[in-house]
């Protein structure tokens, strides 16, 4: 993950070829094993072939556990599972082992030696599946500690994780909550997650994405850089709250997406929602999507949404937004991110029944297309966007603005009635034929000013 690695990364795909049991001296308590799983790898799937700078294209690891379910079925209840050292998780699941915990303990202490084999493969998580495994976890606790130490971990296809009600802490950079990769799913439900290291997002995915989906719960994030959320896959939120205090509430890299329901969402830095494209191989181009129905998104700094290096839809329903300093509701442009990608944003804009105050600015290269529609309001300026505007929607203009089309407007012979210009003067590109009816007329506006012919 682009944002959350201090380098480029490869994926390979996890193919277990060897077990054995080896001696862990402070691992868990009421006799679980230990054991090592050794892996080798070629190029995953959604990878660039030959790999990406600063990666490898065929890395090896070992995956390894103070408790190890290679194949079969378990259930363990209120144990305890501890380990202190490096690149080692508390609970490892794998070989299409099916492990139930109830009420677990899980701390562990160790960091990881590579942030990209933890962040692709959950190397050192609190607790890891992989290879078909797949864990289920109700109540009790996950605490890790160490750089890359994850929570929850579920990498490649057929492997899951389904927690409810359990407590996990992770502290350390590029330590999160609940992750995903190489197409593992993950199930969660009224989980409390905390995350205190850089680049440590409560729920996200990487290299190869996954399949999360969340259900209730409390999540917050207070590292630099560690939003609540960030997708390299799909990830669906519901009725959850998650407040990140040093990034974005949630962003989208690539072609993937994040869609949240009656949801809280708060981000102190950065922006509200990012989307856009590292282009380091994490994500495949394309489009991205944010979607948002109901619930809030507060953003004290920065646009509400911003957009760079790639194309993005963001649909809004009956979502509260509020941004405290910028004023700016949507930015697009070709700014990139730091890290040299120059890309422009490419937005489209959908706001149903939404009542909506900010900006909408397109610079540079950006571009943004806006349809306010079904009994919507937007109440700010535009600057270079297209507006689309249903005959039950108003939008109420803050300053001069310029548009590169307008479509749909109410209009009563020279006048038009749903946008309320308060003075300002509103311009439009009379050579785009998106502007033919228009007819390169001058026209008034509801409340004073005008729409005029750039």
């Amino acid at each position: 993950m682009s944002r959350h690695a201090s380098s480029l990364k490869i994926a390979v795909p996890f193919a277990a070829v060897a077990f054995g049991v080896v001696a862990c001296g402070s691992s868990a308590s009421h006799g679980a094993s230990s054991a090592t799983a050794a892996s080798s790898a070629a190029a995953a799937p959604g990878a660039p072939p030959g790999g990406m700078p600063g990666g490898t294209s065929s890395p090896k690891y070992k995956a390894t556990g103070t408790y190890v379910l290679a194949g079969g079925t378990a259930i363990r209840s209120n144990q305890t599972f501890i380990v202190a050292a490096d690149d080692q998780s508390g609970v490892l699941v794998t070989n299409g082992g099916v492990l139930t915990l109830r009420n677990p303990t899980v701390r562990t202490a160790g960091g990881s030696k590579s942030s990209d084999e933890s962040s692709f493969y959950g190397l050192d998580a609190g607790v890891l599946a992989q290879s078909g495994g797949k864990v289920r976890i109700s109540g009790g606790s996950i605490t890790t500690r160490g750089a890359g130490a994850n929570g929850v971990f579920a990498y490649g296809s057929g492997a899951s994780a389904t927690v409810t009600g359990t407590r996990i802490k992770a502290t350390g950079q590029y330590a999160h909550g609940a992750m995903a990769s190489g197409g593992g799913t993950l199930k969660l439900t009224n989980l409390l997650i905390s995350t205190k290291g850089a680049s440590s997002a409560a729920i996200a995915t990487d290299r190869g994405g996954g399949t999360v989906t969340v259900a209730g719960g409390t999540m917050t994030t207070s590292g630099y850089r560690s939003p609540g959320i960030y997708s390299t896959g799909a990830i669906i939120v519901t009725g959850a709250h998650m407040t990140a205090s040093g990034a974005e509430a949630s962003v989208v890299e690539g072609a993937n997406s994040i869609t949240v329901r009656n949801t809280v969402l708060k981000a102190a830095k950065q922006h509200g929602v990012m989307l856009y494209n590292s282009m380091s191989g994490d994500a495949s181009a394309g489009t991205g999507s944010y979607t948002m129905i109901g619930g809030s998104l507060t953003a004290q700094s920065g646009p509400a949404f911003y957009v760079t290096n790639t194309r993005a839809v963001i649909t809004l329903q009956r979502a509260a937004i509020v941004h405290a300093a910028s004023g700016v509701l949507v930015r697009a442009d070709n700014a990139g991110t730091g890290s040299g990608n120059t890309g422009a944003g490419t937005v489209t804009f959908t706001a149903d029944r939404e009542k909506l105050t900010g900006n909408l600015i397109a610079a540079g290269t950006g571009t943004i297309t806006a349809t306010i529609r079904d009994h919507s309001t937007l109440t700010g300026t535009v600057v270079t966007a297209a507006l689309k505007l249903d005959a039950t929607s108003t939008w109420r203009v803050t300053g001069n603005s310029t548009l590169t089309a307008l479509s749909d407007p109410s209009s009563s012979g020279s006048s038009i009635t749903n946008i309320i210009g308060n003075g300002h003067t509103v311009t439009y590109a009379a050579s785009l034929a998106a502007n033919a009816k228009l007819a390169d007329k001058t026209y008034k506006l509801a409340g004073g000013g005008e729409l005029k012919p750039a």
